[in-house]
């Protein structure tokens, strides 16, 4: 039996399973909020009156069902009557607790991970995972699960293999270890891996997602995206979404939930956004990282009306979303294949989604899908070029990036089209079309793309000095059509181009789905399955509103506002219907399209 089959068999028991998870919620009606507390703030529970003051504050504003109480972190272990206090607690106030690792040796050492060559670490390890077992019957392991060592045990383990491939292997073993020492220990107990943000960097460090959701009962999600310019990881916000949806689709049904942190932000929408965009891409439980972040001073909140704290502003959140998320479907977008341990054009996929295209990334080809959206990231499948001739051939539409057209050359692409992405560059702003001439605010550095004249077609251009570029180019195969879309060096250039532009890429890449955008980048659509949207806008705070349109079928008359019970009526333009909708600055609305 196939990976593919063995998905297909148990998919419609795991949606038993999930849905029957999300009617459990309690605070809420469509999800369950949990608080994380490290291991310090754990060992300080010792004290009942510590304990009572700091969580009279959180759970001011902010109802919570679950606390992770860690047991390791940084060497830290809270002794066992420390523990026994802590769930009595909670038990009292009515918050389930389950268990937290961090498998970090110092965390203000970048990170310093254990040595999982080193026998005496690794029995260390496996001796906390069972005393975590023997406490609770989920245990979650923080986003520490990696390893950076190169030690002369981890050399010598290593042996001929690249650093990426011993550390999955490496990984993959300890997942085994562990995950079996702690149902040794506790045969009821729920194993469940949190994955950080960083999902194309993974494979790197041992995250091994092609083994681990397999020996792990559920995975969890890292949503944290905080500030993308002046962060350290420079992340998009779409990203929240993005790498959800990601592991959902890798372990259908097992994806537990979203975790978010309040580092990083410049105001306090930002931190929301976290929260609203995960629960977007139906996240079952939110997780707050953490106990003791949670009662800093709320930062970024300048004049603005509402919650002062942080966790009564995440209630004020969790409690507006809570109000719409489940008259939403399921959540749909355009098919975009990354495999396993696969890099290139790291990210790229939530810089699509900010330019208003909603992405569905899945672990294997989807050959179902009408459109198929690949970067550079799909070369490591090394059947990819024969994947697309066959969703050509099958009258489908494949969109690739010029990275990946430029990592195919040479491998077989040239069977398609004889498309040639070169090492020239050129810098452009004009974008010649029907209706005039749009402009880009800055130059964008692009690579120049050959092609051979009438075989492909160039549907849309940047321009310098009266030398037209390729931006978007189209070849036929057999009955389908392969698109090439030209990717700036800097990703970040695609917020530059002008609506105009970014119009006729979402008709080509999006063009299949209910409902696409018009109208400036750095806004968000969610699509799902019942004729329902959303509309986000990404812009900080503090400028002015945004009109963009909505496209939808012919059929549809209206879109009714779910939060407000606005009715915004359509305007026909041929077979469509034509909808203009005002979007504050880090705000987003809801619709059902009527």
């Amino acid at each position: 039996m196939t990976r593919s089959d063995s998905l297909r068999l148990t998919f419609p028991f795991i949606c038993m399973l999930a849905l029957a998870s999300v009617a459990e919620a309690g605070n809420y009606r469509n999800f369950r909020v949990a608080v994380y507390a490290r291991a310090y703030e754990v060992q300080q529970m010792k004290d009942p009156a510590w304990l009572e003051t700091r969580w009279a504050s959180i759970a001011n504003g902010l109802r919570v069902d679950k606390i992770y109480l860690e047991t390791h972190r940084d060497g830290v272990i809270p002794d066992q009557e420390t523990l026994n206090r802590a769930k009595e607690f909670f038990k009292s106030k009515g918050v389930a607790t389950a268990g937290g690792i961090a498998t970090v040796v110092n965390e203000r050492n970048r990170f310093e991970t254990f040595v999982y060559t080193n026998p005496e670490q690794r029995k260390k390890l496996r001796e906390i995972v069972e005393y975590t077992a023997r406490n609770f019957d989920e245990i979650i392991v923080d986003d520490f699960f990696f390893t950076s060592s190169k030690t002369a045990s981890d050399i010598q383990a290593k042996g001929d293999r690249t650093w990426t491939r011993f550390r999955l292997d490496l990984m993959a073993g300890v997942s085994r270890d562990l995950v079996g020492a702690a149902k040794k220990v506790n045969p009821r107990v729920k194993m469940v891996i949190k994955y950080p943000n960083w999902y194309g960097h993974f494979q790197y460090l041992g995250y091994n997602l092609e083994d681990e959701p397999r020996i792990f009962d559920g995975v969890y999600t890292g949503a944290e995206t905080r500030d993308p310019t002046r962060g350290a990881q420079h992340l998009q916000q779409y990203l929240g979404y993005d790498a959800f949806r990601y592991l959902e689709n890798i372990k259908p049904g097992g994806n537990g939930g979203g975790w978010v942190d309040t580092g990083g932000w410049r105001d306090k929408e930002r931190y929301g956004e976290q929260l609203w965009v995960t629960l977007f891409a139906k996240a079952p439980e939110m997780t707050l990282f953490d106990f003791r972040q949670l009662l800093a001073p709320m930062r970024g909140a300048g004049e603005s009306a509402g919650p002062n704290t942080i966790p009564a502003y995440a209630g004020s959140v969790f409690e507006q979303v809570d109000g719409f998320i489940g008259k939403l479907g399921n959540p749909i977008g355009v098919k975009s294949y990354k495999p396993f341990h696969s890099s290139g054009e790291d990210f790229l996929h939530d810089f699509i989604g900010m330019l208003g295209i909603p992405l569905e990334m899945v672990p294997e080809f989807p050959s179902d899908a009408a459109t198929v959206f690949l970067t550079e990231s799909a070369k490591f499948d090394p059947s990819i070029v024969r994947k697309m001739k066959k969703q050509l051939l099958d009258g489908k539409k494949v969109v690739i990036t010029s990275g990946l057209l430029k990592a195919l050359q040479g491998k077989g692409i040239e069977d398609i089209a004889e498309i040639e992405c070169t090492d020239r560059k050129a810098t452009v702003r004009e974008f010649p079309g029907r209706g005039g001439t749009a402009r880009s605010e800055s130059d964008i550095l692009i690579p120049e793309i050959r092609y051979p004249t009438n075989d492909v077609w160039e549907i849309l251009s940047g321009a310098t000095k009266g030398l037209g570029y390729p931006m978007l180019l189209q070849a036929g195969y057999g009955k389908g059509q392969l698109y090439v879309l030209t990717i700036p060096d800097d990703p970040g250039d695609l917020y530059s181009l002008p609506p105009q532009v970014l119009t006729q890429i979402r008709a080509v890449v999006g063009g299949d789905l209910p409902v696409r955008l018009e109208g400036p980048s750095q806004m968000g659509l969610f699509l799902y399955d019942n004729q329902k949207f959303i509309v986000e806008n990404f812009a900080p705070p503090g400028g002015g509103t945004v009109t963009i349109k909505a496209v939808a079928g012919g059929k549809y008359t209206k879109l009714v506002d779910i939060v407000s019970g606005e009715q915004i009526p359509g305007q026909a333009s041929g077979d469509r219907m034509v909808f203009e909708i005002a979007l504050r600055p880090a705000s987003y609305r809801v619709f059902s399209t009527e």
